[in-house]
């Protein structure tokens, strides 16, 4: 089996799908790698370092994009890359599905098998494949640095001759993979954290890494399949910016990564609600690309609203290009030897892994969300 490895052309994107390290290993199983010439570049992995793991550097597109038997990649595609891959190939990616439905419909009529690692389900079975809470983990860490090179005082409490310094506090909202993370980053920094979800199951680990949980009763179902967040009413939306506002007005930094899969970001931090926090205080808003938890976060840009300083990054995770590469290349290579364990895809729908990451496959589109969206009045006939 040939498997490419490609160079990412999305602008910031500076992970690459496989380490070097992975790759000599895929080869040792027998995988034929190719992997296009700077593909590795921005990530601190240099074509040299892929020819001594046994890869065959490509140095055009047709040599890697369109000749190999699976393709390997992190960003989603842009929509002239989809023309580049041969018909009959098998790609595995982030793929964004659901924000970009009719290239999914593209790729099925190009009969590209596609999985989207966005897909791979969030069960003991399919954790080493769940590059979805790989990089959200590398987030949740680099969030809270970029807090903290923002914030105009310490986190931790010091002791000087010119006086007690207390800590920062830090406020966590979501406490899934990101806010975990971030929960425990703030707290190996020494400061003292609050975290809010609207899941109470979450409160154990939450209390395990040393946080307060903030705690409200929406009276609802607020968990869907595979631990995410669900989206909930609008009454249970204004009841949880009211339960978090005191804890709000109070945090010297904020870190949200509240995010419903396949929907904008919920609101939770309003305006009026930064305009009470103390000046010099830092939000850093991890739902920027969904649209933001707070209400005055620009995708992609660092502001100064009401004397606070509110940053919506985008990728995050690729700012610390070589350990969620590391991470990234064992979820992806992980999935490879899952579908392709002796160099020839074998695809079980009966499988649940197989069944939820395979949007696309003999040119029909198999996601059924995806699906919907493509065709909404089809999708819904049969209930009417």
């Amino acid at each position: 089996m040939k498997v490419g490895v490609v160079k990412e052309r999305e602008v910031g994107e500076q992970r690459v799908a496989l380490i070097p390290e992975v790759v000599a290993k895929l080869v040792q199983q027998g995988y034929h790698l190719w992997v296009e010439s700077g593909a590795g570049d921005m990530a601190h992995f240099s074509d040299d370092d892929y020819r001594a793991a046994g890869a065959e550097i490509g140095y055009s597109i047709e040599e890697v994009w369109g000749s190999v038997d699976v393709l390997l990649k992190v960003a989603p595609l842009r929509d002239r890359e989809v023309e580049w891959i041969r018909p009959g190939t098998t790609l595995m990616s982030f793929l964004n599905p659901l924000g970009n439905p009719w290239q999914m419909q593209h790729l099925a009529e190009r009969h590209i098998t596609a999985f989207a690692l966005e897909c791979i389900p969030r069960t003991s079975r399919a954790q080493s494949m769940d590059a979805l809470s790989s990089q959200a983990a590398v987030a949740g860490y680099a969030a809270v640095l970029l807090a903290a090179s923002h914030l105009p005082r310490f986190f931790p409490m010091l002791t000087t001759a010119a006086g007690t310094i207390p800590p920062a506090k830090v406020f966590v909202i979501g406490a899934g993979v990101a806010g975990l993370q971030a929960i425990a980053t703030a707290r190996r920094l020494g400061a003292v954290v609050e975290a809010f979800d609207i899941r109470p199951a979450v409160k154990e680990e939450v209390q395990s890494l040393g946080a307060k949980f903030v705690e409200v009763n929406l009276e609802e179902e607020t968990g869907a399949a595979g631990s995410y967040a669900k989206e909930v009413s609008e009454a249970a939306k204004h009841k949880t910016q009211e339960a978090i506002a005191a804890h709000v007005h109070s945090a010297d930094v904020i870190i949200t990564t509240a995010q419903v899969p396949g929907k904008p970001a919920p609101l939770l931090i309003t305006e009026r609600m930064v305009a009470s926090m103390k000046p010099g205080s830092v939000i850093v808003d991890l739902a920027a690309e969904q649209g933001g938890n707070c209400a005055c976060t620009e995708p992609g840009r660092s502001i100064c609203h009401q004397r606070v300083t509110i940053i919506g990054p985008i990728n995050l995770p690729s700012t610390m290009a070589v350990h969620a590469s590391q991470m990234y290349a064992k979820n992806i290579s992980t999935l490879l030897k899952y579908v392709a364990p002796k160099g020839e895809l074998v695809l079980n729908f009966g499988d649940d892994i197989v069944d939820a990451a395979c949007v696309t496959h003999e040119g029909q589109v198999r996601n059924p969300r995806v699906l919907q969206l493509l065709h909404p009045a089809q999708t819904l006939a049969p209930m009417l």
